[in-house]
């Protein structure tokens, strides 16, 4: 059973550091201080080993120092959506399919986001899909259904984040309710800003990046191949200025795009898009000690296997909607250990607000 156990990273095809090889930031014995929490949505191990197959140098998460899986069903479903999934990864607690941030009761919950916040921690949101779609909204909106966008984009003033950056401007200044939520946030000392040119010379404050006026699109589509890993440096740079330290979630939100479309070419661009914001936070973690770094998925998306053909391999899609399967843990960093075995979703932010002291 033990070399069962020690293997199986091995045979999941994902790898663990080798001992005596941690970088001195990553040592576990340092106290959290910083969490960086990276979503992709949709990713699951077929999606990331076919990333692998098709990269020509290993890819950032092979450097990951801890591996496990988690579970991802819902309260109402066995496979679940990016709200209620969402929801688990940021409350710890399971909910109904569709609810944000509220409980199968439609209770208000309290996410990571909002308890590091409270405590005087910085904290950011970068997406690079509508800041207020499902996953971000998880971490701060509390409505009873995904698509009450125009409510979760004002539920950015309950929360004092320090950061957002993705798309979905319309919610903020295209309203029913007349409200432009773009002047009040300017009014509220944010730096409100439409493009990468105009974040990029930021160099404290609070910012509000509303990107594109519905989602961003995607990379073969013609996003900016640098737009998440520019909005992800610079949110690290702001937030590490607090000297409490920081809680940030960055989401790689179009993996799952490429696995509805059935497109392989999308999921690959998108999975290699996020594993670059991999590697600068694991490179941060490197240089600043007591930060932990946990990549993970809310789902898969698309049914995603790779049988043979011929030598090689093809890519099979076996659908366009969401499964069950587990999805991939890695952890790198401080307090890293805490997330190994198989877990359930809602386990990963109660370990991290632990590690945190929230």
């Amino acid at each position: 059973m033990k070399k069962i156990l020690f293997f199986l990273p091995l045979l999941l095809g994902m790898a663990a550091c080798q001992e005596g090889k941690q970088p001195q930031g990553a040592h576990s014995d340092v106290p959290v201080k910083n969490v960086i929490y990276l979503i992709g949505d949709g990713m699951g191990l077929a999606h990331l080993n076919a990333a692998m197959i098709e990269s020509e140098e290993p890819m950032a998460l092979e450097r990951a120092q801890y591996v496990g899986l988690q579970k991802t069903t819902c309260t109402t479903n066995k496979v679940t959506d990016s709200a209620a999934s969402g929801t688990a990864l940021a409350t710890g607690t399971k909910t109904y399919y569709g609810a944000i941030g509220v409980g199968p009761d439609t209770a208000r919950l309290t996410s990571i986001l909002e308890k590091a916040a409270a405590n005087g921690l910085a904290t950011g949101l970068v997406a690079t899909y509508r800041i207020t779609d499902a996953t971000p909204a998880a971490f701060i909106a509390h409505v009873k259904h995904r698509s009450e966008e125009e409510e979760i984009a004002a539920a950015f003033f309950e929360t004092p984040i320090d950061v957002f950056i993705g798309g979905g401007r319309a919610r903020f200044e295209q309203r029913e309710d007349g409200r432009n939520l773009s002047q009040e946030l300017k009014e509220k000392g944010y730096q409100v800003v439409y493009t990468m040119e105009d974040l990029a010379p930021i160099q404290s404050g609070k910012i509000a990046g509303l990107m594109h006026e519905g989602h961003l699109p995607r990379i073969i589509n013609g996003r900016d191949p640098d737009y998440l890993l520019d909005a992800s440096l610079k949110t690290l740079d702001i937030l590490s200025q607090n000297d409490k330290g920081f809680f940030v979630m960055i989401e790689g939100s179009q993996i799952d795009g490429g696995g509805h479309a059935n497109n392989i070419e999308e999921v690959i661009t998108e999975t290699y898009d996020f594993d670059k914001v991999v590697k600068a936070t694991f490179d941060f973690a490197d240089a600043n000690p007591g930060t932990l770094v946990v990549v993970t998925a809310d789902h898969e998306t698309g049914g995603l296997t790779l049988p043979a053909q011929g030598a090689g391999v093809r890519y099979h899609f076996s659908t366009g909607g969401h499964t069950g399967v587990m999805v991939p843990i890695y952890s790198y960093g401080a307090g890293a250990e805490n997330f190994t075995g198989i877990m359930e979703n809602t386990e990963i932010p109660i370990r991290m607000m632990e590690l945190l002291g929230l």
